[in-house]
C-alpha cells in the first residue's frame, strides 16, 4: 500500500532529525553555489552592506539599488547606466543586465571553509 504524501514527510523529517541527533551535523540541504556565502569588495560593499551575503541575494541587493536609482536605459532597459558607485563595479559607463554578473564575481570572494 502507497504511503500519503503526508506520512512520507512525516517519516523523512524523522529521518533527518535522528541522523542529526547521531552524527551532529545538519543533513541535506544546499551547500554551495548561489546559497554559499560571499564576501563582497569594499566598492560592492556600498551598495549591498559588508555582511557576508548569498550570491543570491547580492544580485537582489543590486538590482533594488538599479532600481531605487532609475540606472536602466530609458530606450533599453537591459543596459544599465553606471553611476559613481556602479562604474566603479562595471568598470565603465555601462553594461547589459546579461554582463553584470560577470562584473559582479569579480567583486566577491568565497568564504574559506
Amino acid at each position: 500500500m502507497a504511503r500519503s504524501a503526508e506520512k512520507r514527510g512525516k517519516d523523512e523529517t524523522a529521518a533527518a532529525e535522528k541522523k542529526v541527533k547521531a552524527t551532529g551535523k545538519a543533513t541535506g540541504g544546499a551547500r554551495g553555489g548561489i546559497t554559499a556565502p560571499v564576501t563582497p569588495s569594499p566598492e560592492l560593499a556600498e551598495i549591498v552592506g559588508k555582511d557576508d551575503l548569498p550570491r543570491s541575494e547580492v544580485v537582489s541587493k543590486v538590482w533594488d539599488y538599479i532600481k531605487k536609482h532609475d540606472l536602466q536605459d530609458a530606450k533599453d532597459r537591459r543596459q544599465i547606466n553606471a553611476d559613481d558607485k556602479l562604474g566603479k563595479i562595471f568598470g565603465k559607463k555601462s553594461a547589459s543586465m546579461f554582463e553584470m554578473n560577470k562584473h559582479l564575481s569579480a567583486h566577491l570572494t568565497a568564504k574559506k571553509s
